[in-house]
């Protein structure tokens, strides 16, 4: 049997492929790939090396815009705010600096810098970084610790939708470093677990407020 990293319930088989089997938790609705599955760090750093995440490249620039205007219309410059998961090409990062805002970077293979766990945020976002998760729960758990009271985690990702999703053809699914994927009902779980005081989804966009 195999048990969901977020809540930590089992897990019943939703695809079963060549390469890899996925689970659905029978609690949160998470969809995720078995522990002993899951990839290892030097595959997972050769992965994200091969994305193509020039920050000044327009479309990349075009596709973290949500995230971006969100920011620029919830907090002031004054604002100190954390872009979890930055990889090769911190976009955010570049495009709120340009408006005078200040954003840490954190990324355990590109940005690993411990000290950003010594303080706390305004705001931090995850930009199409929570799927790549391996302990959701925890991580949920460390970036909620991490914001002032009213602050705002920013994450983006592809949600799961089963009424318009045939999962067995989903292309988010494709991407081996993908291993924790999320439903509506798995961030209504999240939200109401991790004590998060709301949560709003608008598309690929999900915003939580401490």
């Amino acid at each position: 049997m195999h048990f969901c990293p977020l809540c930590n319930h089992a897990g019943k088989i939703i695809l079963k492929n060549t390469t890899t089997r996925f689970f659905e938790c029978t609690c949160c609705k998470g969809i995720f790939i078995p522990s002993n599955k899951l990839p290892d760090a030097k595959s997972e750093k050769k992965r994200y090396l091969a994305h193509n995440n020039d920050v000044n490249d327009k479309h990349y620039q075009q596709f973290v815009n949500p995230i971006v205007q969100k920011v620029l219309k919830d907090f002031t410059p004054a604002a100190m705010g954390l872009d979890y998961g930055a990889g090769t090409g911190p976009v955010i990062a570049k495009l709120l600096e340009e408006n005078n805002y200040s954003i840490a970077l954190y990324d355990p293979f590109f940005h690993n810098y411990p000290d950003i766990f010594k303080k706390k945020y305004d705001f931090i976002v995850c930009c199409e970084v929570i799927e790549h998760f391996h302990s959701p729960g925890k991580e949920f758990v460390r970036l909620k610790s991490l914001l002032n009271p009213g602050g705002k985690l920013y994450c983006m990702t592809h949600i799961y939708q089963p009424d318009k999703i045939k999962f067995e053809s989903w292309y988010y699914k494709n991407d081996p470093t993908h291993v924790f994927m999320y439903q509506e009902e798995t961030l209504k779980y999240i939200k109401k677990n991790i004590a998060f005081s709301r949560m709003t989804i608008e598309g690929r966009l999900i915003i939580f407020e401490n």
